[in-house]
């Protein structure tokens, strides 16, 4: 079988409001945690207690994956600010 090879460029990715978006993304992992705690019992006796958990690691890796995203954007306005700099100091 022949090696599969691109027949063209891939496209830039598309930028959007990332840190909007994993804040929400994680309060609902956080609110999905609460409204189960309510149940813990009911989970324990049917084997579903990760659904527990797995709502807690997902709200705790938002809160990371939100530290993440907002250094990234403050490089990120950071270096579109030296360019401008040195691109009126070049003129």
């Amino acid at each position: 079988m022949a090696k599969w090879t691109p027949k063209h460029e891939a496209p830039e990715p598309l930028e959007g409001p990332v840190v909007a978006t994993i804040t929400g993304g994680t309060i609902l992992w956080f609110v999905l945690f609460l409204v189960q705690l309510p149940f813990y019992g009911w989970y324990e006796d049917h084997g579903h207690l990760w659904w527990v958990w797995t709502c807690l690691a997902g709200g705790a890796l938002g809160l990371l994956g939100t530290w993440i995203v907002r250094r990234r954007d403050a490089a990120i306005k950071r270096h579109a600010a030296l360019e401008e700099e040195s691109a009126a100091a070049s003129e």
